[in-house]
């Protein structure tokens, strides 16, 4: 059973809604009604975001074969080839 009530808003939205709900051969009880569903159904969906859980890792530990810490150009190359991965992933 639906329920009434009182409720206060500014004149210039009011008349805008009224001007709204007759365009739309509706009344401005429906018009309130179904802005009201709408915020609430987006705002439940907000609440809820999805859950992402952070990438783990398979590996022991240790350095790939191949790769030397002592040389600059080996870690420039480790970083590159990693940025060139993101963006391949997200490009």
């Amino acid at each position: 059973m639906a329920e009434r009530t009182t409720v206060r808003l500014p004149e210039d939205l009011l008349a805008a809604a009224r001007r709204k709900a007759v365009a739309e051969r509706r009344t401005l009880t429906s018009l309130i009604e179904d802005g009201l569903r709408s915020v609430l159904a987006e705002s439940q969906r907000r609440e809820k975001p999805e859950r992402r859980l952070p990438r783990t890792s398979a590996g022991k530990g240790g350095l790939m074969p191949g790769i030397d810490l002592t040389e600059v150009s080996t870690l420039q190359e480790i970083d590159d080839l990693a940025s060139l991965a993101a963006l391949k992933r997200f490009g």
